[in-house]
């Protein structure tokens, strides 16, 4: 299979990139190095191409009330200028995919603009399914990011690096606000949301392709640290954040994932996958997602097994070696009984039982 390559792919390359094969894109690892990454973001500024995510526009009449019917979280909470976080769901209640959704307010008087970013690795699945349902209610799903950028700018300073570029306070933009920004040297205004997968303060960029390529040779001018998906990685498990594929799945629901704030069974609107989560609601999870932290240097890996009294009673999802904490950090499914704080259990590493206790997420809060 032929990967696909982001307009920065030449550019990542040209500043040490190690590229991998990532959710059918060919994605820079690293750079200077994942420690050096991790830590310009904690303390400073670093720049993610995150240009493999899939970004969609859907336009059309009531289109909170058309997504309504595919999402747990009651849309009508956010308004123009706002954005939430929530999931798809099958009718099972499994996770389809967790998104981002940002109100963009009304076109005209019947129709409004809703925009979703998506994984990348279920972009095509989620695509054809959203238009599968949202084009008999009279809306169009187009790909807005056609071919361009979307670069996370993550850390203390990227909120004033922006306000810099752009000549702009962003004091009054909430986390999950999102606005449209004029940056120096840029062709056309930015679409601007205070999101990321850091679990720092920063922004998500949606830009052409060219004024891509130029916004990222200014921030290397500036300093910022180009980041790659290893630091992504342990930037957000420190925080906590679920990856889809690994800590949810279609075969998890959002109340053993730890993601029942999602899931707003008190209003009426109906959804897939509603009569399932009211049936697990009701029964309550028999498992649950748990923060874990190791003793010893081991690292826990997707898929090893949690031990309890000798036994095999759950799963690792994601691990890692916290470079903020210095301790290895893990995620895992564990029986309700085992989730309380404080718990002990092991995690099963090359053969021998490796101590862990059960700890309050997230790992790492910034200052």
């Amino acid at each position: 299979m032929t990967l696909l390559k982001t307009p920065l792919h030449e550019l990542c390359r040209r500043q040490g990139g190690r590229m991998v094969p990532f959710a059918g894109w060919e994605m820079a690892v690293q750079f200077s190095g994942l420690i050096q990454e991790h830590k310009a973001v904690r303390q400073s500024v670093g720049m993610f191409d995150i240009s493999h995510m899939g970004v969609l526009r859907l336009e059309g009449p009531r289109p909170k009330d058309a997504l309504q019917r595919l999402v747990p979280s009651d849309l009508h909470r956010i308004g123009p200028g706002e954005a939430c976080y929530t999931v798809l769901l099958n009718e099972g209640g499994g996770i389809r995919d967790d998104l981002i959704v940002y109100d963009c307010g009304a076109l005209d008087e019947e129709r409004g603009a809703l925009v979703l970013v998506i994984n990348a690795a279920c972009a095509d699945s989620d695509t054809a399914w959203i238009r599968e349902q949202m084009e008999p209610a009279g809306l169009t799903v187009s790909d807005i990011k056609a071919g361009g950028v979307l670069l996370a700018l993550q850390g203390p300073d990227a909120i004033p690096l922006l306000e810099e570029l752009s000549g702009t306070s962003l004091q009054g933009l909430p986390r999950f606000g999102h606005r449209m920004l004029t940056l120096q040297g840029l062709n056309e205004p930015v679409f601007t949301a205070r999101t990321g997968y850091t679990g720092e303060d920063g922004a998500e960029l949606l830009m052409s392709a060219e004024d891509g390529r130029q916004l990222w040779e200014q921030l290397l001018e500036r300093g910022v640290t180009p980041c790659g998906l290893g630091a992504r990685d342990t930037l957000r498990l420190e925080a906590a954040m679920h990856l889809y594929g690994q800590d949810m799945t279609a075969e998890t629901n959002p109340l053993e994932a730890g993601l029942g704030w999602l899931v707003h069974l008190e209003m009426p609107a109906d959804f897939v996958g509603r009569q399932a989560l009211e049936q697990a609601a009701a029964a309550g999870p028999s498992r649950r997602l748990v923060g874990l932290k190791l003793e010893g240097r081991a690292i826990a890996r997707h898929d090893y097994p949690v031990l309890h009294a000798g036994e095999v009673v759950g799963t690792v999802t994601s691990g890692t070696w916290s470079p903020s904490l210095e301790e290895a950090i893990a995620l895992a499914y564990v029986p309700t009984a085992l989730a309380k704080v404080g718990t002990t259990v092991a995690v099963e590493i090359r053969g021998k039982a490796q101590p862990a206790t059960v700890v309050k997420r997230p790992f790492y809060r910034r200052p």
